[in-house]
């Protein structure tokens, strides 16, 4: 089984926000449906990036990765296209 840690980027606030879960079509739903408290007044989202992880100990790691400046830099080089295409959208 895996995990999934993941990166939602707002159309609203153009903030990141890196979570992890076991079943990544069903947490997305809930994002998008206002059921998590930390992004429901931040929606719109778009999925940006996902990445899989063998248990879920690395894929807490990887969240906590994720918000950090060396995070924040990794997915910059990473999504440079992918932010592009993004902000043309806006």
């Amino acid at each position: 089984m895996f995990y999934y840690t993941y990166i939602l980027f707002s159309l609203k606030d153009k903030e990141r926000y890196a979570g992890y879960t076991k079943d990544l079509k069903k947490r997305i739903g809930e994002h998008e449906q206002g059921l998590v408290e930390s992004t429901k007044n931040r929606r719109p989202l778009q999925l940006i990036y996902y990445e899989a992880c063998c248990n879920e100990e690395d894929a807490r790691k990887r969240e906590k990765y994720f918000k950090t400046k060396w995070g924040f830099l990794y997915l910059e080089k990473r999504l440079k296209d992918s932010y592009k295409n993004i902000f043309k959208k806006l």
